[in-house]
């Protein structure tokens, strides 16, 4: 099979969607900091202008999970001298300081290579459902870690649902609903359609409830961003949807000594391989969910892989290819 995509041809500009992800911001523990972060984007960046000067119409989504989890830790630790942030505040600064970060680093790479675009970041709402099951039944952990005695105490005193993590510790549980409506696609839509490079829905986007009087409200829960950019994806008409992350490719029984790296794969045998249990769940699962939604709904083609290789992968030269 072909990996290769076609070169975009005069007037003919395919939509291509890059995810990247909030953990890919801080490559370990020594470095966290805002500007090892810039720095961490300010690579990628790198990588996605030349899928720009390709000729190529760009949108970039990108997580925010550590970053969320900074802020709600300051204001943890302030909360005797401040108000606490709400956590789809959070998720609103998280958007505007990520995208002033990408923004800025691909205005730059943009200048360095002599190419004249505008670049946008969009503070991005996402319309839940109000009734979504998920409301009752948080399980998403965010925020910093806690032992049992200080989580049961938050629960008791700020009516926090809160639950072990993986062993690791103790830690606040919220919502994570199913994303239905981007707010803010019509105006999404228009800067791509005058050229602009767009940053867009931010951790998955900021949860807003829609009433009955048709007025917008924010809620406390999270987002999945792969399933976010899914639907983004898919809506705007996108061609090729790439998911950048830890990874070189999809690898079936990951981290044991039968692991096998994919090349490319059908939608039939991607759907096989996660019915058999393949894929992580709050891993490479939500991200394999999201590349047969984005299949099924039209898209051509899902691209993962590390962002260091977005260029070549692009090209079918690395990454693992899921087509329909």
């Amino acid at each position: 099979m072909n990996n290769k995509l076609d070169t975009p041809q005069p007037g003919k500009a395919p939509l291509v969607v890059i995810a990247i992800g909030g953990n890919s911001l801080i490559k370990d523990d020594e470095h966290r900091s805002v500007l090892d972060q810039y720095h961490a984007v300010g690579e990628t960046a790198r990588h996605i202008v030349p899928i720009v000067s390709e000729g190529y119409r760009v949108v970039v989504t990108h997580g925010n999970g550590p970053q969320v989890g900074f802020i709600l830790l300051r204001s943890d630790l302030a909360r005797k001298f401040l108000h606490q942030v709400p956590l789809a505040n959070c998720v609103a600064d998280t958007q505007g300081a990520i995208g002033y970060q990408v923004t800025q680093t691909l205005q730059n790479e943009l200048y360095l290579k002599n190419i004249e675009k505008d670049v946008v970041a969009v503070v991005t709402q996402v319309v839940v459902d109000a009734d979504d099951p998920a409301f009752g039944n948080p399980d998403k952990p965010i925020g910093p870690f806690m032992s049992e005695d200080d989580a049961k105490e938050r629960a008791s005193e700020d009516g926090w649902v809160v639950g072990e993590d993986a062993g690791r510790g103790w830690r606040r549980l919220v919502p994570a609903p199913a994303p239905r409506e981007i707010v803010e696609l019509n105006s999404i839509r228009t800067l791509l359609d005058r050229g602009t490079l767009v940053v867009a829905a931010g951790g998955g986007g900021i949860p807003v409830v829609r009433r009955a009087d048709g007025m917008l409200s924010g809620r406390d829960a999270v987002i999945d961003k792969d399933a976010a950019t899914c639907m983004l994806a898919s809506q705007l008409g996108a061609e090729v949807l790439i998911e950048s992350t830890s990874v070189d490719k999809v690898a079936l029984n990951f981290g044991t000594p039968q692991q096998v790296e994919i090349d490319q794969m059908t939608s039939t045998q991607c759907r096989t391989y996660l019915d058999q249990g393949h894929f992580a769940p709050g891993s490479m699962k939500p991200k394999i969910e999201a590349a047969l939604a984005f299949l099924e709904q039209g898209g051509k083609r899902v691209i993962i892989t590390q962002p260091h290789h977005l260029e070549e992968a692009l090209h079918g030269i690395y990454g693992t290819h899921i087509v329909p």
